[in-house]
């Protein structure tokens, strides 16, 4: 899987969602079975310390699965509200700068799909409107890709 995936359609408000295969196919079904079978085990052979700890560390597994995609998708939102806070200050006339401070994080990380001409009125709208993230993706008519989140 490289840095920067190939994508095979345009990148629209249907289609920016992402899966990651090894986790959402492997790591995350595969934690998840196994805490079903250490819980199977567990009813079958009686609440041996085996059993038990089979179970403490499938649970374990789980919330680390969790946990680690929690991190990362925290770091990616840390970022894009980085860098969209200095798109807007680049883009939006003067005016408009104490919009910016308003903006939920949802909807800065929303407003990241807005083409550069669209931004202030999408903006505007935004903050006056308190759009939701969902509402300001649909609300785009030329769509700026993200082939990077996951």
């Amino acid at each position: 899987m490289g840095d920067n995936p190939m994508p095979t359609a345009a990148q629209n408000f249907a289609n920016h969602t992402r899966l990651d295969p090894l986790f959402h196919f492997v790591v995350l079904p595969g934690t998840l079975v196994l805490l079903v079978l250490s819980i199977v085990n567990l009813i079958r052979q009686g609440f041996t310390i085996t059993g038990l700890w089979l179970l403490a560390a499938s649970l374990i597994f789980v919330l680390l699965a969790f946990k680690a995609r929690t991190y990362a998708l925290k770091a990616q939102d840390r970022i894009i509200r980085l860098e969209e806070r200095l798109r807007l200050q680049r883009i939006l006339p003067d005016t408009q700068h104490s919009d910016i401070a308003k903006l939920t994080e949802g909807q800065l990380i929303a407003l990241r799909f807005a083409s550069d001409a669209e931004l202030p009125l999408l903006t505007s709208k935004a903050v006056s409107e308190n759009l939701t993230p969902g509402a300001i993706k649909k609300a785009i008519k030329s769509w700026r890709a993200d082939y990077f989140r996951i």
